[in-house]
């Protein structure tokens, strides 16, 4: 899960720093406000990558998502990249579970001295 789930926060970290250019330069509120929230955005992006498996990691990103849609009322583009991006984070986070729920198996399987199909292992030779 979290290989994906960082994945999808590096491609918004650059969604938001380009939607803040555009914000820059379209709406009426001053660099120093674009550049603050867009900031502290694009620095949670990057602290989530580190912190996805934790408690709250899942919760947290799904708070960003629904910033990231909120931006649309200053960047209108930014309801659909939102919205993909929201898409994006749930299947990183369901398919995530599923991939680290298979490795678990696969684990359990090699450590009891099974193979992969049950069976025993082939002699190394």
């Amino acid at each position: 899960m979290r290989t994906l789930c960082a994945s999808t926060l590096i491609g918004e970290f650059f969604v938001i720093g380009f939607a803040g250019l555009v914000a820059m330069q379209t709406s009426d509120l001053s660099k120093a406000t674009v550049w603050t929230v867009c900031g502290i955005a694009m620095l949670l992006c990057v602290l989530l990558c580190g912190m996805i498996t934790r408690r709250g990691g899942v919760e947290l990103g799904w708070a960003l998502q629904i910033g990231l849609i909120v931006s649309g009322f200053v960047v209108p583009t930014m309801f659909f990249l939102g919205a993909c991006f929201a898409a994006l984070w749930w299947a990183s986070v369901h398919y995530g579970r599923k991939i680290d729920e298979a490795k678990a198996r696969f684990a359990a399987q090699a450590d009891s001295g099974g193979g992969p199909e049950g069976g025993p292992e082939p002699d190394a030779a």
